[in-house]
């Protein structure tokens, strides 16, 4: 069983999903990748700048929060092939490199601001989200319990492993509060006052189709992943009451207290409902069939979202928000882009796996 655990399948997928990470990272580090010019810094000068010129609480705590996981998903990539001193040490390199690279680009982008302080806090972070991997990957118990749950509900193999890091993609991109629940159109309300009566807007068809087609290339992907197709009703359900409640959680943290439940809508909740009662028909289809109808609803999602349904600007949404910082419109810009490219990535899954 230990052998297994540190088997090139795990690494993988664990591999997978670090990359992924780093991707995310450079995306909000580098947005909106416009205007870049030479501003006659350097680096080494950045570097050698006092640490506490740049400090504020906030960016400090938010720069370790966000590599912590980077660490994390390194140092489990990491201990599957070396041990634990070795794991450590290279996470962390892994993490300064990442960090020096994106402040180093930094010094090119107008709106953004290079600071040895971030990299100093970036660090720590890695460095705590390796510690802790290491410290996961120690737990016998743990390791067996998931290598045992994965085995028993998900196929084995290279294009599996791309599978289920798309599905934490789709989940990632998801739990956005500025966007309806399963929907590609973020809230654009504006600010309400007391006492107005809004006038109600008409129910939205095209944005329940784009729900349904949604659930459907979800259900698509879990039918390819899932060992036993009968379970992908209650898979389905557990993913989407998952993403519901870190939605609710983030709403919660996030959004203005009229804004808390925006993201439950009549179209979301038609379009779940259409897409669970004709997804159970799927069932009784071939694996071949499945594959077919999934590339067939992954086009004609990426056809509706990107040529009929009306889209807005990440900026739109930042009025439902009670907080106003730029790590905001970054992340609304990567849900967005995560709409557009998840799609396509499924179309490859779905490609690789046409004679698996």
């Amino acid at each position: 069983m230990s052998e297994l655990f540190i088997s090139e399948s795990r690494a993988r997928l664990r591999t997978l999903l670090a990359a992924g990470y780093a991707l995310f990272i450079a995306y909000v580090s580098l947005s909106p990748f416009s205007g870049w010019r030479e501003q006659g810094l350097n680096f080494i000068d950045v570097l050698g700048m006092p640490l506490l010129s740049t400090f504020t609480p906030f960016d400090a705590v938010v720069n370790v929060l966000a590599y912590i996981p980077f660490g994390f998903l390194v140092g489990l990539a990491l201990r599957a092939r070396f041990g634990v001193v070795v794991s450590v040490v290279i996470a962390v390199c892994c993490g300064v490199v990442l960090s020096a690279g994106m402040e180093y680009l930094q010094m090119y982008l107008p709106t953004r601001a290079s600071s040895n302080l971030d990299v100093l806090t970036n660090s720590s972070g890695t460095l705590t989200g390796a510690l802790l991997a290491v410290s996961v990957a120690s737990w016998s118990w743990f390791r067996l319990g998931l290598m045992r749950w994965r085995s028993g509900l998900f196929h084995h193999g290279k294009e599996m492993d791309f599978g289920l890091a798309l599905l934490v993609l789709w989940i990632f991109g998801q739990i956005n509060p500025s966007l309806p629940m399963l929907g590609n159109v973020f809230i654009t309300e504006v600010a309400r006052q007391p006492f107005v009566a809004h006038l109600p807007e008409p129910f939205g068809w095209w944005e329940s189709a784009v729900v349904t087609l949604n659930l459907w290339m979800l259900g698509a992907l879990l039918l390819t992943l899932l060992r036993a197709p009968r379970r992908v009703v209650s898979s389905l359900l557990v993913v989407l009451s998952m993403v519901a409640l870190v939605k609710f959680i983030a709403a919660a943290l996030l959004l203005k207290s009229w804004a808390l439940l925006l993201w439950i809508n009549g179209e979301a909740m038609l379009g779940i409902l259409l897409g669970l009662t004709l997804l159970i028909a799927l069932l009784w289809l071939p694996r071949a069939a499945v594959i077919g109808f999934g590339a067939i609803v992954t086009l004609s999602y990426f056809v509706i979202v990107n040529f009929v349904v009306d889209g807005n600007t990440p900026a739109a949404a930042m009025s439902v928000y009670h907080w106003h910082y730029g790590h905001l419109l970054n992340y609304n810009g990567m849900a967005q882009t995560i709409t557009l490219i998840f799609p396509v990535l499924l179309l490859f899954h779905l490609w690789r796996i046409r004679n698996v």
